[in-house]
């Protein structure tokens, strides 16, 4: 297998790019298609990429987010498109920092989604206002992507002395990731899995996490929310694709409620589902010092490898 390195586009919550290490002690070593239901910044997939051990398989990248699926599609289709216009975004906000961040953000950005998006919720993204999502992503508050009621992007601008906007070597390599023809980008929600997975596919579901605390929730990466009730329906579905014999990895807070639906649950053991903590590190939290050591679950039908 080959090894080579490909970082994640986006800043995503919840990103998994720290938690790889323990995330690496499960990955099977044989399985069919990949199937990841909760895309977001793609850390496992490129890092399955990377190592090569996606050659010649099928994947199937899914998220129910349309800017984020939409601004994948054109970074795969038109990637140096994109890049001239993320350089022009890193020279405006060079020059205007603050002003030119929610000059974008509000005048142009928001804007051009709006009209650009049909019935169903899907946009239609061009290699511009790809762009422009890449330069909100690294110039907002905490890498976040968060939008009110009415679905326009709100993040605040970040504060960030010299942020590294432009990447046009990482944005090649995310392209070309994403080009091969046996991969598949879906806007949808993670029931899609349970409608394509086959014995011997391999899922990775990265789910919003069930907040520690009423204050902790931040599930608002869509309009819809994810709550209690979609954390019982995922699991449902982890349930029935590791009993079809899938192979299967969770990961998530942990919350009373994930310990109750997998680690304390008799039909999750009959499964054959097993549930770890992991050490990670709370990234988004307004507050530097609280962002610090924390246990997470790892949850799967996966041995797990020595280091």
């Amino acid at each position: 297998m080959r090894s080579s390195q490909v970082k994640p586009l986006l800043k995503w919550v919840g990103g998994k790019r720290q938690l790889l290490p323990e995330l690496r002690r499960f990955y099977p070593t044989t399985f069919n298609t990949y199937i990841e239901p909760f895309f977001g910044s793609g850390a496992v997939f490129f890092d399955l990429h990377g190592s090569g051990a996606l050659d010649g398989r099928q994947v199937v990248l899914v998220d129910s987010n349309p800017d984020l699926i939409g601004c994948y599609q054109a970074v795969r289709d038109n990637v140096d498109a994109v890049a001239d216009a993320l350089d022009a975004l890193a020279d405006g906000h060079q020059r205007g920092g603050h002003e030119h961040y929610y000059l974008v953000r509000d005048t142009r950005f928001n804007p051009e989604r709006d009209a650009r998006r049909d019935a169903t919720g899907r946009i239609a993204y061009t290699p511009e206002l790809a762009a422009m999502l890449v330069y909100l992503n690294r110039t907002g508050f905490n890498g976040l992507f968060r939008v009110n009621a009415r679905g326009a992007f709100n993040v605040p601008a970040g504060r960030y002395e010299r942020p590294h906007i432009a990447d046009r070597a990482r944005l090649h390599d995310v392209s070309a990731a994403l080009s091969d023809p046996r991969v598949t980008l879906v806007l949808g929600s993670f029931v899609h899995a349970h409608a394509i997975a086959r014995p011997g596919d391999f899922l990775y579901f990265d789910p919003p996490y069930a907040p520690l605390s009423r204050t902790a929730a931040f599930t608002s990466y869509t309009a819809p929310r994810f709550g209690s009730a979609e954390q019982a329906e995922l699991q449902r579905v982890v349930l029935a694709l590791a009993t079809r014999g899938c192979q299967v990895l969770v990961s998530n807070s942990t919350a009373d409620e994930i310990r109750d639906l997998y680690d304390q649950n008799d039909t999750a053991r009959r499964a054959g589902l097993r549930a770890f903590r992991v050490p990670a590190r709370r990234a988004i939290n307004s507050k530097a010092a609280r962002r610090g050591p924390v246990d997470e679950y790892v949850i799967t039908n996966l041995p797990r490898h020595e280091p």
